[in-house]
């Protein structure tokens, strides 16, 4: 089934010039990107974006991080894209993400881990829409 998934390059990984090396692996695996463009959030558009974990001990680290400096987002369009963008990502902590992923090849701790990928198509929907319109996405 074809789905749709956010994808976000995050600061990280905008600071580093990982935004070639990223596309150039979504590619090679067949995810294809229908939508793309360089953002920074302010703090409240992203306590807005991770709202889901509002309270949890983590929530003004990341949303301080996410809003540090620019993020790349992108929505991809393929066969299963969520689960195959999340493996292709790999675990949340890098030091547990398999061999050639994403996170392992790149990330340099469990918050700065480059990119971000929806884990559902309820959350994959919201997370498009909070930062795309229709207009923005090619293939609508």
């Amino acid at each position: 089934m074809i789905e749709r998934t956010l994808s976000i390059i995050k600061p990280d990984g905008v600071s580093r010039n990982l935004i070639g090396a990223v596309v150039t692996r979504l590619e090679q695996e067949g995810l294809k990107i229908v939508a793309m463009k360089m953002i920074r959030m302010s703090k409240e558009e992203a306590k807005g974006f991770y709202k889901v974990h509002e309270g949890k001990p983590f929530y003004e680290s990341v949303t301080d991080f996410m809003s540090s400096g620019p993020c790349v987002v992108m929505i991809l369009e393929g066969d299963d894209g969520i689960q195959r963008y999340r493996k292709l990502m790999g675990a949340t902590n890098y030091k547990e993400a398999e061999e050639g992923t994403i996170r392992r090849n790149f990330a340099t701790d469990i918050e700065k881990n480059v990119v971000h990928g929806s884990d559902s198509v309820e959350n994959a929907d919201y997370e498009i829409n909070y930062f795309f319109n229709a207009l923005e996405i090619a293939g609508r």
